[in-house]
């Protein structure tokens, strides 16, 4: 994993079973537990919170697991679990561990400048802009996106939802408050413009707050009926997932766009097959639904 993550590794919540996860091979889920710690860690911490981490990349998250159980001196996964059952901030500190939640205002510039310099005013040509941040931490991406909405496209009626599965993340972006550092290369005279100093750091101001909207949902679960937004944004939050499930969030995206939507995502991801789902390049990580 690498601290350029966007939105959280995985997010908090049961996660469903997908096409290719058969009867066969969940009956025999729990023999395999028998044999192998991390899967029965996995199944075990399923069961305690409802995260399913068979859902990633293997490789990544058990070398997280056993590093940070490591160095509380637990060998095997299995045993850390009555540990979980009984401590909710160890499984708080857990959780913390094995996700990253790095995020700033105006990250990756490059794209708000591709967004604000003529895109966001050809996404809202019908007079309205619905744009859905999937996977939005604490609210960092919705506020740049509403900030930079209400600057180049002022009357436009815009209404941008904010989805994360943790539910301490989205209490965060309802509050809209962050940090000096989350504003370290933001435009000094947007910050002042759309967001009031405080004691800490920023909070967005209620021109913002009244443009954006955020829940607690699971990417994997949530089915948008099709053509529901004309901009969606996920970045750098299904880099970890497996290929197969990648492929099926990605598809729920495309079907989700208005045809002449665009969807945006991270710098380090890709779209298998873009063409398939109806989606065309036209910025560097920037696609437009045909």
């Amino acid at each position: 994993m690498t601290p350029e993550r966007e939105t959280r590794t995985f997010q908090r919540a049961s996660l469903p079973r997908h096409r290719g996860h058969d009867a066969a091979a969940g009956a025999g889920r729990s023999d395999f537990a028998a044999t192998d710690d991390y899967i029965g860690f996995c199944e075990g911490l399923r069961q305690i919170c409802g995260i399913d981490l068979t859902q990633y990349k293997r490789p990544q998250m058990e070398r997280r697991l056993r590093s940070y159980w490591s160095r509380l001196g637990v060998t095997k996964l299995t045993d850390a679990l009555p540990r979980l059952r009984s401590d909710a901030a160890q499984l708080d500190n857990l959780l913390d561990r094995v996700t990253i939640n790095v995020s700033q205002l105006w990250r990756h510039p490059d794209q708000w400048a591709r967004l604000e310099s003529g895109l966001l005013q050809e996404l809202s040509a019908g007079g309205r802009l619905r744009a859905w941040s999937a996977g939005c931490s604490y609210g960092a991406e919705a506020y740049t996106l509403a900030a930079i909405c209400s600057q180049v496209i002022p009357n436009a009626t815009v209404r941008i939802s904010g989805t994360d599965i943790d539910q301490r993340m989205v209490a965060r972006a309802k509050a809209g408050e962050f940090s000096a550092a989350d504003a370290r290369t933001a435009p000094p005279k947007a910050m002042e413009r759309w967001f009031e100093r405080t004691a800490d750091g920023w909070r967005a101001k209620p021109a913002l707050r009244s443009m954006t909207n955020f829940e607690v949902g699971d990417l994997l679960k949530l089915r948008p009926a099709g053509s529901s937004y004309e901009l969606i944004m996920c970045r750098n939050t299904v880099i970890y997932f497996a290929d197969q499930i990648r492929d099926e969030l990605h598809a729920s995206f495309a079907h989700a766009l208005r045809p002449g939507g665009v969807l945006v995502i991270g710098g380090t991801e890709r779209i298998t097959d873009a063409a398939s789902l109806g989606l065309a390049p036209i910025h560097p990580f920037i696609y437009r639904k045909s």
